[in-house]
């Protein structure tokens, strides 16, 4: 059959897609028999808040690769999808719509906000599954999973409820990261730090003087602290001093902490538990040497009864009235204020607000390095037991060290959150909800244990976890923690890490920028196969990929060049059966070896998660030695000038080339199927090919 003279991406995709749908082989369980040993990648659902970006398309991109290559190897492929409710950051999206409409969340009803929120995630949940098929997503829909499903629910609380039983999980009245414009606390991976120039103050506390940044805090300082080995203060150890403040004169006990850096300042530091995480460990180290916490802010940012006549303002107008004031009183000398001291400051991850650190009651918290009853590691040993013993492989292998790294320095986690959105805390009074991420932490397990019979014991352990580098300590981290614990099995055997999409000039995809590419609107000027391809040639895992639009349009010329290719190959079948032997010539058996060769390669790539390298040799060989020489090279066998062209040997000739040019096309889709699956299985359909599948999907990949 003649294929039409150009391509029509738009046109095909679609088609293709149902073509896929309507075999039934994104179900491991409909795959034909040789596919036996199960291969399995949980996707990574994306929040149901708003349309898929860029970065959604290079994770689908990635994933669909592998899936689409163990698929043709034979494996018995599970690639699950799914969609997650997203919590806080869903919460976040929605508070913006609010603004829009000119409403407040604060002032809508608990039942109706929630009613809201969900008919606006599953509007947003069905676009999103719409364009995860555009782009070519060969996943079992019909496995598909919500982070709320009642299934997932009752799994997740069936954790918490271990964690509990375990000693692993408590509630108590402790010190959170909170932000003020949000209404909620969150956990230490929600927090970015930034550094920043602010004064740093020198204040005299009675004999002592020591230097501070949070001025407004004063009013709850319970102590001053130095450091025990520090000979300037080895006098003043365990003793009251009398002090002055803006609110009347005081005494305030002296102690001595390791925490305590006798380089910074003067060496002194003011004790503030309730807004300070540091400050707050100190007051527990000497909890009986010195009062309990004074919150002098509150949930709004701004300052409370116990700061006098600073009562209602803000942090940063407190900060500069106090100032003012003591220097007034002789309190602080300005001369000493150093205007530009460079530290970090929190910041909530989301709207960029400083994090205020506060004391809340009933939080709940998991236990992240003490041992559980049951006597077995705690959730940190087992998931860096996992890691360092080679159950977890990490690509790229340097991300191993960044997350052993930052497991050394967890503490416990604050799962609980202060919005309407999300799973409730079971017997929580206060109306909490859990962290997004102790629920999506549990998505491996959660998903196979709540779809078919026996998928759990069929399909887990994982194989792969392809994710962001960015959420590897958000997500991954989690997953391997909650995954070992509950199940006593790593949750999947890789790790991959993509990089964060960067645009031509290496900078930050933004809407402000304006450099925002919009993957649904390449795929309908180039087609999703050009940008599968854009987005995977010379993409190194863990590294910030560059995509731009005369890149993804390069691809499309590749797409093109595909098809030329194939159209001249079947005009040139006249005559051809697939069913005689065909006499190759020295060359022919050659050049066939020379392409074997090249597949050895690019399977050896795909093998070892080299996609980016795997890609550009397929694209290579397919358009600088397929097209420019192979076939130039055989269409004087097809085209014989001479009257003899008729002749018995002319007929062999170009048999010959018939059969080397169908078999060379019909291997090289097979290789190109994993990148670009549309138009490949759009050509494979009209080959004149012995043993034809149904799809080009479930071909057999090159073998060795």
């Amino acid at each position: 059959m003649e294929l039409p003279t150009a391509y029509n991406a738009k046109e095909v995709e679609d088609k293709i897609y149902q073509l896929w749908e309507k075999s039934g082989f994104f179900n491991p369980d409909k795959l034909p028999l040789r596919h036996k040993k199960p291969f399995t990648i949980i996707m990574p659902p994306p929040n149901a808040n708003g349309s898929l970006h860029i970065g959604h398309a290079l994770f689908v991109t990635l994933e669909d690769i592998m899936i689409r290559y163990q698929r043709m190897k034979g494996r018995k492929t599970l690639w699950l999808p799914g969609a997650d409710h997203a919590g806080f950051e869903t919460q976040v999206v929605f508070d913006k719509k609010l603004e829009k409409e000119g409403r407040n969340r604060f002032q809508i009803p608990k039942d109706q906000l929630y009613k809201e929120i969900l008919e606006f995630t599953l509007a947003n949940k069905k676009v999103m599954e719409h364009q995860l098929k555009k782009l070519g997503a060969s996943c079992d829909w019909s496995r598909e999973k919500f982070t709320l499903d009642e299934n997932i629910i009752k799994v997740v609380y069936e954790t918490f409820e271990k964690l509990k039983k375990d000693g692993l999980v408590y509630k108590g009245k402790k010190i959170v990261n909170w932000c003020t414009k949000h209404q909620t606390s969150l956990s230490d991976v929600e927090i970015k730090y930034e550094e920043r120039n602010d004064p740093l103050y020198f204040i005299k506390y009675g004999p002592l003087e020591l230097a501070t940044v949070r001025l407004e805090t004063k009013f709850g300082d319970t102590a001053v602290a130095v450091n025990p080995k520090d000979k300037r203060y080895k006098d003043y150890i365990g003793k009251e001093i009398e002090i002055e403040t803006l609110l009347g004169k005081n005494k305030i006990k002296v102690i001595a902490d390791e925490a305590v850096d006798p380089e910074f300042g003067t060496g002194v530091v003011k004790v503030t538990p309730a807004h300070d995480p540091v400050d707050f460990e100190i007051w527990q180290r000497h909890i009986n040497e010195i009062p309990e916490p004074k919150q002098v802010i509150d949930k709004y940012g701004k300052l409370n009864e116990l700061a006098g006549p600073y009562q209602g303002m803000k942090v940063k107008e407190a900060r500069e009235k106090i100032a003012e004031a003591m220097a007034q009183k002789g309190l602080l000398d300005p001369a000493k204020t150093q205007l530009d001291y460079k530290h970090n400051v929190a910041l909530c991850y989301k709207c960029g607000n400083i994090i205020e650190p506060m004391i809340l009651d009933n939080q709940w918290f998991v236990k992240m390095t003490a041992k559980p009853k049951s006597g077995k590691l705690s959730l940190r040993d087992s998931a860096v037991k996992a890691v360092k013993g080679k159950k977890i492989v990490f690509i790229p292998k340097r991300l191993e060290k960044v997350f052993l790294h930052w497991m050394k320095n967890l503490r416990d986690w604050n799962i609980s959150r202060q919005i309407t959105w999300g799973i409730p805390i079971p017997g929580d009074p206060s109306g909490q909800v859990f962290d997004t991420w102790f629920s999506s932490g549990q998505w491996p397990f959660a998903t196979l244990k709540s779809t078919e019979k026996g998928d759990f014991e069929k399909f887990y352990p994982t194989d792969v976890m392809e994710t962001g580098w960015d959420i590897l300590f958000f997500w991954v981290a989690r997953m391997i923690m909650l995954g070992i614990y509950a199940t006593g099995e790593a949750p999947f055997k890789y790790v991959y890490l993509h990089g964060l999409v960067r645009d031509k000039e290496r900078q930050k995809m933004s809407k402000s920028k304006g450099n925002v590419i919009d993957p649904l609107g390449v795929v309908d000027l180039y087609g999703a196969d050009a940008l599968r391809m854009a987005l995977i040639v010379g993409n190194t895992p863990g590294n910030d990929p560059v995509i731009y639009e005369e890149k993804i349009k390069g691809y499309r010329n590749f797409a093109t060049k595909i098809w030329n290719a194939s159209r001249f190959v079947l005009m040139n079948l006249d005559g051809y059966n697939a069913n005689i032997k065909i006499q190759l010539s020295a060359k022919d058996k050659k050049t066939i070896k020379d392409f074997q060769k090249t597949a050895k390669e690019i399977t050896k790539e795909m093998d070892e998660f080299r996609f980016y390298v795997a890609s550009e040799k397929i694209y290579h060989y397919f358009w600088h030695t397929f097209c420019d020489k192979i076939i130039e090279e055989q269409k004087p066998r097809l085209y014989p000038l001479s009257p003899s062209g008729s002749s018995g040997r002319a007929k062999k000739e170009k048999a010959a080339s018939q059969y080397l040019l169908i078999t060379l096309l019909s291997e090289s889709l097979k290789l190109l199927h994993p990148f670009m699956p549309f138009i490949t299985e759009e050509i494979y359909q009209q080959l004149p090919i012995k043993n034809k599948r149904d799809c080009l999907m479930v071909e057999t990949w090159f073998e060795k």
